[in-house]
């Protein structure tokens, strides 16, 4: 699994009224690709994500349990099935 420094984890301010979202639809869609690709309930994967950032040395705080909940509703992760014969490579 690859992160790339470089990507948008937090949310741009909306300029809307009300609480702004802490983190990027991109940040949330990393965290539900990760747990469809290996089939983890959400809170094991909210644990593998803050792993992996621990592990890559990036500074990024992991959406909670709650965050991710409430916002996979309106993200739709859809994976195609292709069948390898070698390792996969993940890009975030």
């Amino acid at each position: 699994v690859w992160f790339d420094p470089e990507m948008q984890w937090d949310a741009v301010p909306s300029g809307r009224r009300g609480r702004q979202q802490a983190y990027s639809d991109a940040a949330i869609q990393a965290c539900l690709t990760l747990k469809v690709l290996l089939g983890l309930p959400l809170r094991q994967a909210t644990g593998f994500v803050a792993s992996l950032l621990e592990l890559s040395g990036l500074g990024w705080s992991v959406p909670d349990f709650s965050t991710l909940s409430r916002r996979q509703k309106t993200l739709d992760v859809t994976i195609p099935y292709r069948g390898s014969k070698g390792p996969l490579h993940l890009l975030v």
